[in-house]
């Protein structure tokens, strides 16, 4: 039987830190395959990021989730991904309906306040999966601020990897982990947090 995830806090949680993981990630050498969530949050971190001289040849980075709209969409993780990355080698790969992609070296999440990770939420509909990793789905209902169906890597995929980091914050994020760490089943984090799958080390700041 497959063992748990480890979960550590890390100390300290903020997006330095995050920054200073992502950027030891990348110096490490050969090959990389990362996942990177979307939202506001990651932005911040790469903009520290840019500050770095790091080499990012040989880093192949795809969104975790992305809303189907077309990649110069304000709404795109995809755009926003190829816009923070501009001016790198790094080569940003979009998601697509049915792909298996390969196992990658680290995960970044991040997760809402009903404690969705990715395009995976409490309620949505999906196609059934088969043995797909990217999958299409519609979160029900559909946010207000981005009302648009999703693909998604699924599950399977995101705890295909080394390791996977989640990042958030705010006080209200923290009792949804803390929750989901106790034993509640109702919210998609749970199943990264208690299920089988890489260690995940969580950058929680105010």
């Amino acid at each position: 039987m497959t063992a748990a995830a480890s979960v550590t806090w890390a100390d300290p949680g903020d997006l330095a830190a995050v920054a200073a993981r992502i950027a030891a990630e990348v110096a490490r050498p050969g090959k990389k395959r990362i996942a990177i969530a979307g939202g506001s949050t990651p932005g911040k971190v790469l903009q520290l990021l840019a500050a770095q001289n790091l080499d990012w040849s040989g880093v192949r980075i795809v969104p975790t989730d992305d809303r189907q709209v077309p990649p110069d969409h304000p709404a795109s993780n995809l755009g926003a991904l190829r816009r923070a990355f501009a001016g790198t080698a790094a080569e940003i790969l979009p998601l697509a309906d049915g792909d298996r992609p390969a196992r990658f070296d680290l995960v970044w999440l991040g997760m809402g306040e009903d404690g969705h990770i990715a395009s995976l939420f409490p309620r949505m509909c999906a196609e059934p999966c088969k043995r797909r990793r990217v999958i299409a789905v519609t979160p029900i209902p559909l946010p207000l601020e981005a009302p648009f169906a999703r693909l998604t890597l699924n599950r399977k995929a995101l705890t295909a990897a080394e390791a996977v980091i989640l990042v958030v914050t705010g006080r209200a994020k923290r009792t949804v982990i803390e929750h989901a760490l106790g034993g509640a089943d109702s919210y998609p984090v749970s199943d990264i947090l208690r299920g089988p799958g890489p260690p995940v080390t969580i950058y929680w700041s105010e």
